[in-house]
């Protein structure tokens, strides 16, 4: 208590500061922090259905939420009010173009829902902005805080807990202003939390008669897995909604009720209130969805079955529902991983928003700001039109700190719109970029450079290699295996046979250009045949992808990528790793090593970083490469192969510095029968300063 009262900033507390709605966020994640642990990062496998709540609760940090709210609910409403002072107190809208749009509709009307609320700060801060929308109409504070809960914000949500501090911190925001919203029959809010249907009676089921007794079963049916599915449960048809809900408020029930038809009632009547709420069009639509790719196989076959497009994670499912969840002309903003911006995964997402929506604003963070969650993190928002004007881009990636520091930067590009880590751009170029990257910070150079350029796999394919299903058991450094027990020929093929049973690996590995990481070995004894056997007794996956280039010459590359890229050439005799050391490959090995210049140069790096600005370089991203004739030179390609020389005669003094040598000591004892000499064995490392690693002493 004492830490309580005097280390917490007292302004913390301040209710017009919105502090208290921040501090009920926070400490529910720190209530959450040791099952969000187990079920994220210790099971490591699926999450399952009590574990979700627990796995993806993130409270969301406030300028965030202001940022999203600002440029969505207050951008749509400046767009129909333009004379309205609301701008002036929107501290998070993005500098850009505000589009006039004739619209009659009364601010009672406008709704906003979070439809993954947490524990409810988007919607309280939502209520402050529609505050000052009613003060501009002319209503009075009392009038306009009662409205706002009961017509204006919508939310719903799985976890009850979180569910109860939305509701309880919303009651707050009206009881600030009318003394009177405490009272249940004056107040009745819009926020929800999803139940399963499974208590259901049977009874009640079998009394289900007239007109919409099958629709009110399937509406059953489809909440059955409520609790675990929220949001993302679809509809197929449209309901009529006041029917249904008429048909089973008429329903009679025995005042006994020994088959429990009251309390399935009551759940079925609360189920058809979440089912109108979820099919009802809004004019913004504000959240920070879950993130979870770790799917149950209940889950799984759900995702797969109705969202098999956008099923990479839950957060691209709210993506794309929340885009189609708001009316033509409406805002839905988002806080999500930045992966959908680039990665493979998502690319069916960006091809559909890029084609379809309009990417209003998109802030990207730097890659650790948000400490809370394992992934590099966006906030955006997108206007439910097709695409028609540029929008505003603010990148953050340069600016380390954390999320105060990538605050202040954003309110420096709205204050200089001038700055050089804010953009405008128009998501049409995207599409010139294979896959469709959210890449707003490409030259028009580059854009044409893509546009002329070949795509890299139609001159040398990246392939994928070897899946030992073990790498503890079949990978080895080299000094752990007898050095003739490997076989290090670098004419070894396919066709020929070797008796050997350990060969050089390509596995990624440090960043070392030109050569080099040639530290591990591989058991493909008699072409795998003990991984298969292994992999086929344990069940373990295993695979033998690219074989008919194991051994080839050809360049490697380490996939994660932390700094630059680091691009090796990679002799013959070598078998690759399928995802730790991809490889490219050509029958001229001018073309290998002209592409091996480019492929280490800075432009490589910057056309990498535009494809995938994650730490991992796949294969994916190595085909869209776009590839100029002028790059196949013979002064480069001269260049580049006495880079490798000098890097391979590097490495082979490095390789040298492992070997075991023989020390001869001075000590010598002799006689007319015997001679012994003292010697050590030495294993040492050219980096560690030629320490050693281990000696062994013996006599000969």
């Amino acid at each position: 208590m004492q830490h309580l009262i005097n280390d917490i900033d007292e302004v913390d507390f301040d209710v017009t500061r919105g502090g208290q709605v921040e501090i009920i966020g926070w400490l529910y994640q720190y209530y959450n922090t040791e099952p969000h642990d187990y079920a994220v990062n210790i099971t490591g496998g699926a999450v399952t259905k009590n574990e979700i709540p627990a796995a993806t609760q993130l409270f969301t940090t406030d300028w965030v939420v202001r940022y999203m709210v600002d440029n969505s609910l207050g951008k749509y409403w400046l767009e129909r009010h333009p004379n309205s002072d609301l701008k002036s107190n929107l501290d998070y809208l993005l500098p850009g173009e505000i589009q006039t749009v004739d619209s009659s509709e009364n601010l009672e009307d406008m709704r906003l829902i979070d439809n993954a609320m947490g524990s409810g700060h988007i919607l309280v801060y939502a209520f402050d902005v529609f505050m000052k929308m009613y003060a501009e109409q002319g209503y009075s504070s009392r009038d306009a805080a009662l409205s706002i809960v009961q017509n204006n914000l919508y939310g719903l949500e799985i976890d009850k807990r979180a569910y109860q501090l939305a509701y309880f911190a919303l009651m707050m925001k009206a009881r600030q202003y009318n003394r009177r919203a405490l009272q249940p029959e004056k107040v009745k809010l819009n926020v929800h939390v999803f139940e399963d249907t499974d208590t259901v009676s049977p009874e009640f089921l079998d009394a289900l008669s007239g007109e919409y007794a099958d629709d009110i079963k399937q509406i059953i049916e489809l909440f059955s897995n409520a609790g675990e599915l929220g949001s993302i449960i679809k509809f197929d048809k449209t309901f009529n909604w006041t029917k249904l809900r008429e048909n089973v408020e008429d329903m009679h029930t025995d005042a006994l009720d020994i088959f429990g038809m009251n309390q399935s009632k009551k759940i079925v009547l609360k189920v058809l209130t979440i089912g109108e709420i979820m099919s009802t069009k809004y004019d913004v639509a504000v959240t920070n969805p879950p993130y979870l790719n770790k799917f149950d196989p209940d889950m799984k076959k759900y995702v797969k079955k109705n969202y098999a497009d956008y099923s990479g994670d839950l957060f691209s499912v709210f993506i794309f529902n929340n885009i189609n969840l708001v009316k033509i002309g409406g805002y839905a903003a988002y806080m999500t991983p930045f992966v959908w911006m680039f990665i493979k995964t998502y690319e069916k997402l960006r091809s559909y928003l890029v084609a379809n929506k309009e990417i209003s604003s998109l802030i990207q963070m730097e890659y650790s700001a948000f400490e809370e969650a394992t992934v590099p993190i966006n906030t955006f928002v997108l206007k439910n039109v097709p695409n028609g004007s540029n929008g505003t881009y603010i990148k953050l990636s340069a600016f380390k700190g954390g999320m105060n520091v990538q605050r202040d930067k954003v309110l420096e590009a709205i204050a200089n719109p001038d700055i050089d880590y804010l953009y405008r751009t128009n998501q049409a170029n995207f599409k010139k970029i294979p896959g469709s990257p959210i890449a707003y910070w490409v030259s028009n150079q580059l854009l044409h450079d893509f546009l002329v350029g070949i795509p890299l796999k139609n001159i040398s394919p990246a392939q994928r290699g070897l899946t030992t299903g073990n790498n503890n058991l079949f990978i080895h450094d080299w000094w752990e295996v007898l050095f003739n027990h490997v076989d290090v020929s670098r004419s070894w093929r396919k066709n020929q046979t070797s008796k050997k049973k350990w060969f050089p690996y390509n596995k990624g590995g440090k960043n070392h250009k030109w050569f080099g990481n040639r530290e591990l070995i591989v058991n493909y004894y008699n072409s795998g045949q003990e991984i298969a056997e292994f992999g086929k007794i344990n069940k373990n996956s295993f695979g033998f992808q690219g074989k008919d280039y194991y051994f080839h010459s050809g360049i490697t590359w380490s996939a994660l990528t932390s700094a630059s890229n680091t691009f090796r050439y990679s002799p013959q005799g070598s078998i690759f790793d399928s995802n730790k050391g991809p490889m490219l490959f050509s029958n001229d090995d001018s073309t290998i090593f002209s592409l091996l210049g480019f492929l280490n140069s800075k432009v490589t790096t910057l056309i990498t970083k535009v494809l995938n600005p994650t730490l991992s370089l796949q294969n994916g991203d190595m085909d869209k490469l776009p590839i100029k004739k002028e790059i196949f030179d013979q002064n480069i390609e001269h260049v580049v192969r006495i880079n490798v020389l000098l890097a391979q005669s590097d490495w082979n003094e490095y390789e040298n510095s492992w070997d075991f040598k023989v020390h001869p000591l001075l000590l010598h004892i002799a006689d007319d029968n015997l001679s012994i000499w003292y010697y050590s064995v030495v294993l040492t490392n050219r980096g560690a300063k030629n320490v050693p690693i281990f000696r062994l002493w013996g006599v000969k």
